[in-house]
Parts: C-alpha cells; sequence; structure tokens
C-alpha cells in the first residue's frame, strides 16, 4: 500500500508541458482549405501540389523559397488572439531579405549548397546587338566579374563572354524614349554593367511588322568617353537559351471569399494570367550546369530557382520573388 501511494505521488510530482498555439493567420490572395485548393488547381490547370502558384510547402520549396526563409516569416508573424489577414507581399520581403544576405563560403562555390544564391546575368525578353567598331577596339572576349557584388568579402569571381555580338532586355531599349527614361535610345547611349563601356545606337532593323529586331551600335571605353550614361544595364553574349516561368498573385482581389467584393463566388475571381512563360530567354553560360532547386539572382531582375522540369539540353527558372523596386530604374 505504502509503496502504492509513493508511486501516486511521484505521478502527480511530473511536469507536463503545454503548447499555445496561435490563431490562424490568413495569406491574401490565397487559401488552405483542401476543397477549394482543389477546385482552384483544377480551375487553372495546376500540374500538381507543388505547383509554384499555390502556398502548399512543396510549392514554396519548388518555387525556390528556402526551409530559413518560411521559418523567419512565420517567427516574424508572432503570437497573437485575434485572426488576422497578411499580404504575400510580407513573404516576399522576408524572402528576399534572406536571399539576399546569403552566400556560400568560397570554398564551397563550386558545389552550390540549398542556402545559398548566386549572382549571373540573364535577359528574359532579348534583343539582338551588334557591336559595329568592336574588332577596331582591340577588346577582350571574355572578363571577370564578382559573383556576389555587394560582398567585398567575398572574393570569388566568374568568367563571363563578351564579343560582337550581345543580347539585352528588349525593355531596355526606346527609339524615342519619353521623357525622364534613363536607358537606351536612339540618341541616348547607355552603359554595359561590369564591362565599362558605353553604347550607343548607330542604326535600327525592323522586321516586316515594324517591330525593332535587332541594333546596330558603336560601343566606347567609358574612361575614355566623354558621355556620363545615366544608367547600365545587364546584357548576356554567347549565352544559352532557357525557359522563365513568371507568377502572379491567384486573385484579382485580396480577399477572393468576401461576398461583397466577389459575389459570385472565389472561383470567379481567378487571375487567368498568373503564368508568364518565356521560352526564349538567354543566360550566361556559366549557369549551365545548374542544379534543379539552386537559387541564381539575376542581376535587375530578380531571384530565380532552377525547376524540377529542366533537363540536361534545357534549363528551366522559376521566379522566386522580385527585387526591390528601383526608383530610379526607368
Amino acid at each position: 500500500m505504502w509503496e502504492e501511494l509513493k508511486q501516486a505521488i511521484r505521478l502527480s510530482d511530473r511536469r507536463f508541458s503545454y503548447t499555445s498555439w496561435t490563431r490562424y493567420k490568413e495569406l491574401r490572395n490565397s487559401f488552405y482549405s483542401l476543397k477549394k485548393s482543389s477546385c482552384y488547381a483544377g480551375y487553372i490547370s495546376c500540374a500538381d501540389w507543388d505547383d509554384p502558384r499555390l502556398f502548399t510547402l512543396p510549392a514554396l520549396r519548388r518555387r525556390g523559397i528556402p526551409a530559413e526563409a518560411v521559418n523567419a516569416f512565420v517567427a516574424k508573424l508572432g503570437l497573437t488572439v485575434a485572426q488576422t489577414a497578411i499580404q504575400p507581399s510580407m513573404l516576399d520581403s522576408v524572402v528576399r531579405d534572406y536571399l539576399n544576405t546569403t552566400a556560400p563560403e568560397q570554398d564551397l562555390l563550386s558545389k552550390v549548397s540549398s542556402r545559398a544564391r548566386i549572382m549571373t546575368m540573364a535577359v528574359l525578353e532579348p534583343l539582338k546587338v551588334h557591336i559595329d567598331n568592336y574588332l577596331s577596339l582591340g577588346l577582350s572576349d571574355s572578363l571577370e566579374t564578382p559573383h556576389f557584388p555587394a560582398n567585398p568579402e567575398c572574393k570569388n569571381t566568374y568568367r563571363i563572354a563578351f564579343g560582337q555580338t550581345i543580347y539585352i532586355e528588349r525593355e531596355d531599349f526606346r527609339p524615342d524614349g519619353e521623357k525622364g527614361y534613363r536607358r537606351l535610345t536612339n540618341n541616348q547611349p547607355v552603359g554595359l554593367k561590369h564591362i565599362g563601356l558605353v553604347l550607343q545606337v548607330k542604326n535600327i532593323q525592323k522586321d516586316s511588322d515594324g517591330v525593332v529586331d535587332s541594333i546596330v551600335a558603336t560601343v566606347e571605353k567609358l574612361v575614355d568617353s566623354n558621355i556620363k550614361p545615366k544608367a547600365f544595364i545587364h546584357w548576356v553574349a554567347e549565352p544559352v537559351n532557357c525557359e522563365v516561368r513568371l507568377y502572379e498573385p491567384l486573385f484579382k482581389h485580396k480577399n477572393p471569399e468576401d461576398a461583397t467584393a466577389v459575389p459570385d463566388g472565389f472561383l470567379s475571381d481567378c487571375n487567368s494570367n498568373t503564368l508568364k512563360v518565356l521560352p526564349h530567354a538567354l543566360i550566361d553560360a556559366s549557369v549551365a550546369d545548374a542544379k534543379i532547386y539552386d537559387r541564381f539572382q539575376f542581376e535587375r531582375t530578380g531571384y530565380f530557382c532552377v525547376d524540377k522540369d529542366s533537363s540536361k539540353q534545357r534549363l528551366v527558372f522559376n521566379r522566386t520573388v522580385l527585387l526591390k523596386e528601383d526608383s530610379g530604374k526607368n
């Protein structure tokens, strides 16, 4: 009897842990109901539950969002007793901050870890530029550029090609730029990043529909030029072709289940333009051997992740998040 009493005392003296859970937090422009997710996935023909347009954990991973960034996002939300709604831009901000400060160690650069992201140049909608005076200037056919220009402690560099033919973003050229436009026009030169050259239009060539097909230009060394460019743009030379997928919010309204704003139900509020595929994008050949889920920062564009649909012949990238908008980008 005495032994049974002592056992009962020991049991009553145990310390039990109690977990306190916060109230449900809703991410705007999305949902978490399995039934509604199934309806939406069928409505927009999502390939699977890891479709980057969804907010499942497999989908976030495929989009290139690191687990550490998801944990940081959850920690930032904190505890609350009220049901709250979170804007997707908050998740984007946390992911962007994480990727912007995370780099692989120097001795691991050849084997990029899952936490890393590497800087490179890619042109999503290419416009061909022929440099007319390339040979006369005796320019090098390649150059070394840092993997992480914003981090002076990281000394890693990679070699990129340069040549008589380069490609720039189509949006970086306008024949007659409006007031405030700072990039390339017929009468306004622009700087080329990393190589110290000023690019100036000589003439343009158009296709049968009147669309600019290519540019014939001249370059001048920045140190010798009397022209100070208003902007510097990225470019690629001798690139490899790749496919880039850009994703937009799932719904037109922040809360698709708001009966006042969306009286016909959440399916009527579906955004039909959630995915834009750019099949003719060009990227620097230095990333040709990238592996699935490797992450990259495309200069002036955003953060991207190698998709599982990639093959040895063709890389496919998902846009993870945009860069912060540059007020001087015009």
